[in-house]
């Protein structure tokens, strides 16, 4: 049976004491593509210009995303399960 110290010496020796910094590529990976873009893009926001994937949208794009962004969290659920079974009959429909 081992002693109650030897768990200690066990324990201790487990410990690193290795200095972690965020310049370790392995630990912190290169940011996925465009996403620094992105975000670049909410740095500035006093631009009188559109961001860029907003200037390739049409009038009708963007009362969409207007209508999209007024409803509540229940009515949005509920157009994306009416999106759901829209495409399933699509699929269905393709199959015959």
């Amino acid at each position: 049976m081992a002693s109650p110290n030897g768990g200690d010496d066990f324990e201790s020796s487990l410990l690193s004491f290795e200095k972690l910094d965020r310049a370790s590529p392995d630990l912190w990976p290169e940011q996925l593509p465009g996403v620094a873009e992105f975000a670049a893009s909410f740095k500035n926001p006093i631009t009188n210009s559109p961001p860029k994937w907003m200037a390739e949208l049409e009038s009708e794009d963007i009362e969409m995303l207007k209508e999209l962004g007024s409803l509540t969290t229940a009515n949005l659920m509920e157009k994306v399960k009416g999106l759901q079974n829209l495409a399933y009959q699509l699929g269905l429909e393709e199959c015959k």
